[in-house]
């Protein structure tokens, strides 16, 4: 398993616990790891041996209960927003519009929308 699953059941007292990993040292210097019972102490030889908790899967959604994507504008709507207008002027202090000369948010929509080229 990976190095950091903890929760196992144990197989010399068959407890639902958790395992330890203590640092095995050669004077100063780490040789290894014990792995440990936390509730016994029973020491497994390697990390093959530890029967590790397997985390179960739950599934109680399938995919008919996904939501459906959502539309926000209908097609020729969502092009005609200030954001995408040749007369649309942004400074670092406002967003305006050159045509009305007021101030307007690129989300606004206007009656003689005139697109942008691209590029």
């Amino acid at each position: 398993m990976t190095k950091g699953a903890l929760e196992i059941i144990c197989s010399a007292c068959g407890a639902d616990t958790f395992l330890r990993r203590e640092p095995e040292y050669d004077g100063f210097v780490k040789k290894g790891e014990k792995l440990v019972c936390v509730s016994c102490g029973h020491i497994y030889a390697s990390e093959a041996e530890v029967p590790f908790r397997q985390k179960k899967n739950i599934s109680i959604f399938n995919e008919s209960d996904k939501f459906k994507k959502v539309e926000i504008f209908k097609s020729d709507e969502a092009g005609r927003n200030c954001r995408y207008c040749l007369h649309y002027v942004v400074n670092p202090f406002t967003q305006r519009c050159g045509l009305h000369n007021k101030i307007v948010q690129a989300t606004d929509l206007c009656d003689k929308f005139e697109k942008m080229e691209e590029g």
